[in-house]
């Protein structure tokens, strides 16, 4: 069931109530503390994008194997842009590229039982109908932006709906080989060569060369040596448009 908000705080923190249930969504025209990640906020006009939450229950998935709900997540946003003619690149861990620009933004939160994930609040923010950003937001891009056409908002919630539950659930029934090789293929800046920053500022060339089970980012190094990044530990170096 979609829950429908004027303004709210954070989506996120509204679906983590009790009355919320599996599958359900959380929608709010805006949102005061709207967050994204690395402790970002996430601007949006009012009523002009779509910002919500939704609610899984995975209780079918091991703790370790936690990633794939972030590729299933990313994957129906992908096919959600592509229903809109627009083909999109998913850049690790899970926002959402057209080109060098950011569409999309996820900050998903996990509630554990034992060694399986028991609660999730996805949080997703798509950029729609908002065609100016303050000048500090980096390579915004929306779906206006791109095809020039105005869109109706429960519409475009509805087609999003669709496609996640499909990529739930091949994630519930097991399909993993085929969500790894759909996300792998998808990367962002996939076996390309750029420049990379660690977090002590050190910048080096790279190329992806895909992600771990783990959820680990596998870069190339001009020297032919391979390492794996987690969240936080690697950052894409690009240019402000």
């Amino acid at each position: 069931m979609i829950y429908h908000f004027d303004t709210t705080t954070s989506t996120n923190d509204v679906a983590r109530g009790a009355e919320y249930y599996d599958g359900d969504i959380v929608w709010a025209d805006f949102q005061t503390a709207g967050r994204g990640q690395r402790g970002h906020t996430w601007e949006s006009r009012t009523g002009e994008n779509l910002t919500f939450s939704v609610v899984l229950e995975p209780k079918f998935l091991p703790v370790k194997e936690q990633f794939m709900l972030l590729e299933a997540v990313a994957l129906s946003l992908k096919d959600f842009f592509a229903l809109q003619g627009v083909e999109t690149a998913v850049k690790w861990t899970n926002d959402i590229y057209v080109g060098d620009s950011k569409a999309v933004g996820i900050l998903i939160e996990h509630a554990y039982r034992g060694d399986s994930l028991a609660r999730t609040v996805v949080g997703i923010g798509i950029n729609v109908n908002q065609t100016e950003f303050s000048a500090d937001i980096p390579n915004p891009i929306s779906l206006s932006m791109l095809t020039g056409q105005k869109y109706d908002l429960n519409s475009l919630l509805f087609s999003f709906e669709r496609c996640l539950l499909e990529r739930y659930r091949q994630l519930r029934e097991g399909e993993w080989s085929r969500l790894q090789n759909d996300y792998h293929s998808s990367l962002y800046r996939l076996n390309e060569w750029h420049t990379y920053a660690l977090p002590d500022g050190t910048r080096f060339e790279g190329a992806i060369r895909g992600v771990q089970s783990t959820g680990e980012l596998v870069v190339e190094q001009r020297d032919g040596t391979k390492n794996g990044y987690l969240f936080k530990e690697i950052e894409f170096v690009i240019a402000k448009n």
